[in-house]
């Protein structure tokens, strides 16, 4: 990855053209993350349930991002589907904001991690 990619990343600015996919009405800003179509084909053949999470528009941050951040295994997704089922279960406006509050802390401290993952 380059300087300016690791930059970029580091401060999620390369999540910044997703906006236009919430002015569409394609993404909210709140919501479970999507997932490429090839690993959400693979997850619905092996974790029960896992469509359920698509019951809401999918969004840029999520309860499972801020606190799991990013995964790409099995044992990963079914944190995150828990994390997802939460949301689904309480959303509220007050939660939508306590998940914006810490993606917004974690975009300004350049976390790669959430700290709920972090090892002390």
């Amino acid at each position: 990855m380059t300087r300016l990619g690791a930059f970029l990343r580091r401060y999620r600015l390369d999540e910044v053209p997703q906006v236009i996919n919430v002015l569409r009405g394609e993404l909210a800003i709140v919501g479970p993350r999507p997932e490429w179509v090839s690993t959400a084909e693979r997850y619905r053949e092996v974790i029960p349930f896992y469509d359920q999470r698509t019951l809401v528009r999918p969004g840029i941050t999520g309860w499972a991002q801020v606190n799991l951040g990013a995964t790409s295994d099995e044992a990963g997704a079914m944190q995150k589907l828990s994390y997802d089922f939460y949301y689904l279960k309480h959303m509220s406006p007050m939660l939508d904001m306590e998940i914006l509050a810490r993606s917004i802390r974690t975009i300004l401290r350049g976390d790669v991690t959430p700290r709920s993952r972090r090892r002390s």
